[in-house]
């Protein structure tokens, strides 16, 4: 299943999200999914997750409802959503590919750590499933430029399941705030680095109570050429390998050779 070229017409396919069901961008990507097969199942949180990461429900039960057709929402994550759709929902036949988007927004750079969609992919890849997670770049106030997901997404997404990719590694799809007929091309990219919700704006309440939102400002604008962020930026498809693990490497090797020392030292 990994590594190999994935056929999309014989794929069974789950749609997930962090906005909820009823957003447009799982409209739009269940759209796009049935145009890639004829097995599609959507399930999607009942409310707007976004921002909450790789977080589970454990303190509490999930409720399933479900919808027209294959179609089922879930009171929790997009993690709770996917982990129900794998092992309860699509569990005679579980699916053999995740899209997870579009979502309303980009996940570039630090994104990734934070995002729903992400998350949601990340859940898939860890229980089998090749997972792309697929974004729309945002630029506020401006609207969202889904028409460019529209007529994008069913050639990137194809483009990529021809490819194949290992273990381990989900595919992050970022879509440029610019129009359609203005996207330059699909470019690979490695993760850039901005930080979100830097903003904290403080007021009072009704009851003259403090409380504290964190809002959307960026800091650090990543501009290094062969980042998502300067891709996207440039009008061009970001395409991005996420791995899995997080070590880093070379520094494990570094602790491994002073830690093991000093151990025998105090032996």
């Amino acid at each position: 299943m990994f590594g190999k070229p994935i056929d999309p017409a014989k794929a069974r396919i789950l749609v997930v999200n962090d906005d909820g069901y009823r957003a447009t961008g799982i409209g739009l990507l269940e759209k796009i999914a049935r145009k890639l097969s004829r097995d599609v199942w959507v399930v999607a949180p009942e409310t707007e997750q976004s921002a909450v990461s790789h977080s589970l429900t454990i303190r509490r039960p999930l409720r399933v409802r479900k919808l027209k057709g294959n179609r089922y929402a879930v009171d929790g994550t997009p993690t709770d959503c996917v982990m129900l759709a794998v092992q309860e929902i699509m569990k005679d036949k579980p699916p053999t590919l995740c899209l997870s988007g579009v979502n309303r927004g980009g996940n570039l750079g630090d994104d990734v750590t934070y995002s729903g969609t992400i998350a949601a992919a990340m859940e898939a890849t860890i229980l089998g499933v090749p997972s792309i997670a697929l974004s729309q770049v945002l630029t506020a106030p401006h609207p969202v430029k889904w028409a460019t997901a529209e007529k994008h997404a069913e050639k990137t997404i194809r483009q990529i399941l021809k490819l194949g990719w290992p273990r381990e590694t989900l595919i992050n799809v970022n879509f440029p705030d610019a129009s359609a007929a203005n996207v330059r091309g699909v470019a690979a990219a490695r993760q850039g680095r901005y930080k979100t919700g830097d903003e904290i704006v403080r007021n009072l309440d009704p009851r003259g109570e403090p409380y504290f939102w964190i809002g959307a400002a960026r800091r650090g604008h990543d501009t290094r050429p062969g980042t998502d962020i300067h891709a996207t930026d440039r009008g061009w498809i970001s395409v991005t390998p996420i791995f899995l693990d997080l070590t880093h490497k070379a520094t494990l090797k570094r602790f491994a050779a002073s830690l093991t020392k000093a151990s025998k030292g105090r032996a």
